[in-house]
């Protein structure tokens, strides 16, 4: 069988250290050439010292003759790079984008929050989306070459709220979440806020007041999943951990929903799922559980007090988050099965 090559771009970053470490157990597929900007020239293994079968690599610089060749490219780049690069590529390449560029179907939700010029959508990468209709978001997946995996918050939050509004259990029109990330969701670049000694034992709320990137995406994905507008107050905040993503949502209940019915509409809508798990009344998602994974824990509850639907989600940022999900597009696209090379366990404790 034809092993498919895989290249990656931006392999100097947490994202990109993160996709080769999950391509590096993958049966199916073999490491190409591996990538970057500033770093270039430098050894993987004095960027990444815990890629053992790729610590003799040399970073290349990130050239269209450079990612040539390949069977698939993944690009794990800041945002508003991967446009640039992608167009340089062969149509029969498959590309895999872990930044922003290509996430958005609405060029004016792009301009409102981003400051580079809008450089289009392509199929959406998060297969266990629910959408109304009943289809899932794997359905634009099979067979594509072009691939904008989610990112790290809407991942987590669009999985929390998607069953609801499919179902018609919670209302459209008041949305509100509260997510909490670990630090390296702000990427690799030294940044004084991030520092040991300003995030140990403190937690920070930022993007606040309805300004955080992530905001559009997250109400693009609701939308398709409730066939109707829908509005989210998102404030994310930073939490003193490496890895991880809590994403605490609440939604207004529909008129004459019951905790059995709401509980129902999750249980249905991930059931045959293999990465997204509903937990068994009464627990309630960690980040510890899904640390290294590509699996995401969910919770729902019904708050019969206020009339509010609570959905808690756990994803791990750096693996489900991008880098899990970008190998789980790529299977799709080259009609592996979805789960090839992602079935490995959290790391605990």
């Amino acid at each position: 069988m034809h092993m498919l090559r895989v290249a990656v771009a931006g392999a100097s970053g947490y994202a990109g250290g993160e996709v080769l470490r999950w391509l590096l157990g993958h049966p199916e597929i073999e490491v190409g050439a591996v990538t970057a900007g500033g770093n270039a020239g430098a050894g993987l293994g004095t960027i990444h010292p815990h890629l053992f079968g790729l610590a003799d690599r040399v970073l290349q610089e990130t050239t269209p003759e450079v990612l040539g060749g390949h069977d698939a490219v993944v690009l794990a780049l800041p945002h508003g790079h991967s446009a640039a690069v992608a167009s340089a590529l062969d149509d029969d390449v498959v590309v895999v984008d872990c930044g922003a560029d290509f996430r958005l179907r609405d060029e004016s939700a792009w301009t409102t929050f981003y400051d580079t010029p809008y450089a289009g959508s392509w199929a959406y990468g998060l297969p266990e989306l629910p959408l109304v209709g009943g289809a899932r978001g794997r359905d634009s997946l099979a067979g594509t070459r072009r691939v904008a995996v989610p990112g790290c918050y809407p991942t987590a939050v669009s999985l929390a709220l998607a069953p609801g509004l499919a179902a018609g259990v919670i209302e459209p029109d008041d949305v509100v979440v509260v997510a909490a990330s670990g630090t390296s969701g702000a990427g690799k670049v030294l940044k004084p806020h991030l520092l040991g000694s300003e995030v140990m034992g403190s937690m920070s709320p930022y993007g606040v007041g309805g300004v955080h990137r992530h905001t559009p995406e997250i109400e693009q994905n609701l939308t398709a999943a409730a066939g109707a507008p829908v509005t989210v107050s998102f404030t994310p905040t930073l939490a003193p951990m490496p890895r991880g993503i809590l994403a605490t949502c609440t939604a207004r209940a529909a008129h004459g929903v019951t905790a059995e019915s709401v509980r129902d509409a999750w249980r249905t809508a991930y059931e045959h799922e293999t990465f997204v798990h509903v937990l068994e009344e009464g627990a309630w998602p960690t980040t510890s559980a899904v640390v290294g994974s590509n699996h995401v824990t969910v919770q729902v509850a019904l708050d019969e007090r206020t009339g509010r639907v609570v959905a808690v989600a756990a994803v791990d940022n750096l693996a489900k988050g991008t880098a899990g999900a970008a190998v789980q597009c790529l299977n799709l696209t080259a009609g592996l099965p979805e789960a090839t090379g992602l079935l490995g366990s959290g790391v605990a404790p």
